[in-house]
This record gives C-alpha cells, sequence and structure tokens, in this order.
C-alpha cells in the first residue's frame, strides 16, 4: 500500500510538471494586446448587437470587459456601423477588431474610423486591388489583417465553383488562405493573423493542424457556428482544447448561440483547464451523490460568482485551488491536492488545508469561510 501511494504521488507530481510548448509564431498587435510569440493566449468575443447603435454595443463591450474579455470586434455591414467605431473607441478600453464582409471600402473607413485590426473574408473579399487599398491604409495605421476563412463562404471565392461533397474541405481552408497570404506578402505586408473556422470541430483541428506546418503567422482559433451555450460550449472545448494542448493557438474566441458573457467565460475555462492561463482560483466541486449532507453546489456557485477573475494567489505566486466536496470519500483524500477545502458531513464540513484537516465549520459559514481563507492566503 506504501509503495502505491508513492507511485500515485509520483504520477500526481509528473502531472503537475507537464508544460504545453506552444508553437512558435510572429508576434502583432491589435492596440495594446500582444497576440503571437509568447504572449499570453488572449481572449476575443463579438458584440450582438447592430454596431451603429453607439450606446448598446458600448454596453455590452463594457460588460464583456468586466468578465475578462480581452479583445472585442464588431460586425460593420454598411457605413453607419464603419463610422460608429469612432465614438465607440472612445468610450471602451479594450481593443477592437472591425469584421468585414463584401465592400472592401468598409474595411478602409472601419481603419479610418480607429479599429485596432480588420478581419477579411477571402471568400468575399478577393480582388487583388481591393486588397491592395485596404493594405495600404494598414500600413498606414499599423494595424494587422485577419485572413478570416470560413467554411461556409469558400464557394464564394475567385472561381465562384461550389465545394463539392467529395472535396476535402480543410484542404480548401487552406488553400484559400495560403493565396490571401501570398497577396499580402507580394504587396509586402506581414502583420497577417489568421483563422480557420469550420462549425465541424474535425475539419477545424484538421485545418489548423496543417496550416501551422505552412506558415508561421499566429493563429485565432474558433468552432464556428456551434450552437446553444451548452452544446456549443462542450464542441468549443472539445476542438480548442485539442489544438491548445498540441500548443496551436494564439488568441480565441468560443461561439455560442447565446450570452456574449458565457462566450468569455467558456473561453477561459478552457485555457484555465490546460494551465495555459488563469482567471482567478480554481473552484473544484465533487459531482454529488447520495452520500453529500451539505449543498455542495450552491456553496460552489457562491464562490465561483465572487471569485471569478478576482487576482488571489498563494504566497504572490499562483491562484489557489479551492475544493467543495460534499462527503469525507470524495475529501479531503481526493482534494488532497488542493490548497484549501471543505469535506461535508450532516450540516458542517471540515475545513483542510493541502489534505489536513484544520477546523469544523457549520454549512451556513461555509462559502463565508472559505473565502476569509483565500483571503488570508494571498
Amino acid at each position: 500500500m506504501e509503495k502505491i501511494d508513492a507511485d500515485l504521488r509520483g504520477y500526481q507530481r509528473g502531472l503537475t510538471q507537464m508544460t504545453i510548448k506552444r508553437r512558435k509564431t510572429r508576434v502583432v498587435k491589435i492596440g495594446k494586446v500582444r497576440v503571437g510569440g509568447d504572449a499570453p493566449i488572449s481572449v476575443q468575443s463579438m458584440t450582438k448587437t447592430r454596431t451603429s447603435d453607439i450606446n448598446s454595443t458600448v454596453k455590452q463591450i463594457k460588460e464583456l470587459e468586466k468578465v475578462g474579455c480581452e479583445i472585442i470586434r464588431v460586425a460593420v455591414r454598411d457605413e453607419s456601423d464603419a463610422r460608429a467605431i469612432k465614438e465607440i473607441k472612445k468610450n471602451i478600453a479594450i481593443p477592437l477588431e472591425a469584421d468585414i464582409h463584401f465592400n472592401y471600402r468598409l474595411a478602409i473607413q472601419a481603419v479610418s474610423s480607429g479599429s485596432d485590426a480588420i478581419r477579411l473574408n477571402p471568400g468575399n473579399i478577393y480582388r487583388e486591388d481591393e486588397i491592395k487599398e485596404i493594405v495600404k491604409v494598414a500600413k498606414q495605421n499599423k494595424i494587422p489583417i485577419r485572413v478570416g476563412v470560413n467554411s461556409g463562404s469558400l464557394n464564394s471565392g475567385r472561381n465562384q465553383k461550389p465545394v463539392t461533397s467529395n472535396q476535402n474541405v480543410s484542404e480548401l481552408m487552406i488553400k484559400s488562405a495560403m493565396e490571401y497570404i501570398k497577396i499580402l506578402e507580394k504587396l509586402e505586408f506581414y502583420d497577417i493573423m489568421v483563422s480557420l473556422k469550420a462549425s465541424d470541430v474535425l475539419t477545424t483541428v484538421e485545418a489548423y493542424r496543417k496550416m501551422a506546418r505552412a506558415c508561421d503567422y499566429p493563429f485565432h482559433l474558433g468552432i464556428t457556428a456551434t450552437g446553444l451555450s451548452f452544446e456549443g460550449g462542450i464542441k468549443s472545448a472539445v476542438g480548442l482544447g485539442i489544438l491548445l494542448a498540441e500548443g496551436i493557438g494564439d488568441t480565441i474566441r468560443v461561439s455560442l448561440a447565446g450570452e456574449s458573457r458565457d462566450e468569455v467565460k467558456v473561453a477561459q475555462w478552457i485555457l484555465s483547464s490546460l494551465s495555459l492561463r488563469q482567471f482567478g482560483p480554481q473552484i473544484i466541486a465533487c459531482p454529488t451523490c447520495g452520500r453529500a449532507q451539505i449543498d455542495v453546489v450552491t456553496i460552489a456557485q457562491e464562490l465561483e460568482n465572487k471569485l471569478h477573475g478576482k487576482r488571489c494567489t498563494v504566497n504572490g505566486k499562483r491562484p489557489p485551488k479551492v475544493a467543495v466536496m460534499g462527503c469525507e470519500v470524495n475529501g479531503p483524500g481526493e482534494a488532497r491536492d488542493a490548497d484549501i477545502g471543505i469535506a461535508g458531513g450532516k450540516g458542517c464540513a471540515l475545513l483542510f488545508k493541502k489534505g489536513k484537516i484544520i477546523e469544523r465549520v457549520k454549512e451556513e459559514d461555509i462559502a463565508e469561510r472559505l473565502l476569509k481563507e483565500i483571503k488570508a492566503s494571498d
């Protein structure tokens, strides 16, 4: 038994020592945010308001700033949207990227209005003379261009040939991106980001993997049109998790048919689960069963609400790991590596640190007591 325990401890130490080796890329700047190289993988979202509705758009961006969004993208459908960027920029703290389709003049207007980056879709802005005009203003304003390939608009390219079922979509996405990059490089423009998004997880993963071997530009990761928050969060976690674990990806957006705040939180949880970023204390909780005699879910939710995004640490070094366990079976034993946690009893819980029991706490005092200990550990 002692040997098994020793092997387990060695295995757990090995897990904590595992690191992800990031793909080496160039670095671009979106406003104050560096993307690529050794820069932290940034979290993006996109507004769901009409951009020309300045008040609503600013309000939504400020809400996203509060939950940790680091780059915001806005849709530019017409000139009123493009002109609105100037006023929006005055009222927000994070960089803004303009999403452009069909009309290259809107890209020029968005840049003139102060956009920190522009996304172009090779499927509907592909004429070289038009790209040249966009590059001219991008150079003048020193902003990057994202080559944003989407599997759903591959049939709108220069050859106007629809994608057939027997064609490899990931290969077509890569071809589209590479042709666009060649045009930009011919124009001596290199502040480039790339995205290759499909709604199918495996298609997206294959496209990014292959593209990672073809260029050294930073990647914006995403799975497009994933669906509602629950299903979409799972698809995004699977697809982005695979790529991020392989060191691929420099900035991410989780696309959900739901609240933009959820996009940011899911993206943060994905990065945190791979130890690529930390956005506050890591809260673990058992799934509960018939042995649990305290309300694990309510306690864990209260902690999540109060601690998400909070910059607290253990001895000033790293965010604490906090465990909410329903009984003596799951804790402190299974949560021995937690910095602090509780193991539930009948209307009470045992408070423990690094597996060592400290005291007994009444159920109604659990959340407050944990918060106090977390604050004291900083």
